[in-house]
């Protein structure tokens, strides 16, 4: 394992609970028994706050904290831009992550196909959002 993927797991600046969120989703590896809770709170199309919890591996932490640092104050939109490559990277759909995702290449890498789904566990949680009930 990646020195590096440990230190962008131990970046806990989101792993928290947010009382004030808009949206929200879980998602269960069946795999493994891995999960994530995500909560976003969304205001005119701008992501304003992201909150995960996780019962998971350092992948899916790392992954986690990499995706929610990148989303927060950004448009909702790029959480599907971020699909669009990044589920799609290990499909070999794509050779080379674009220059402004390059900080995914620690995790989103040939090198960690095998643990694909644990990396792939909080973009398919946010793409699973639905709203606060």
């Amino acid at each position: 394992m990646n020195i590096d993927i440990i230190k962008i797991a131990s970046d806990t600046s989101h792993n928290k609970i947010i009382n004030r969120y808009t949206h929200k989703s879980k998602f269960k590896n069946k795999i493994c028994g891995d999960q994530i809770e995500i909560k976003v709170n969304i205001n005119n199309k701008l992501i304003k706050d992201i909150g995960y919890q996780t019962k998971s591996c350092i992948y899916c932490q790392a992954s986690a904290s990499l995706i929610s640092k990148y989303l927060v104050k950004k448009s909702l939109k790029k959480i599907e831009y971020l699909s669009k490559f990044l589920l799609n990277y290990f499909e070999g759909e794509f050779d080379n992550l674009p220059k402004n995702l390059t900080k995914f290449n620690v995790l989103f890498n040939k090198k960690n196909i095998s643990r694909k789904d644990c990396i792939l566990m909080p973009l398919i949680a946010l793409k699973k959002l639905g709203p606060n009930d």
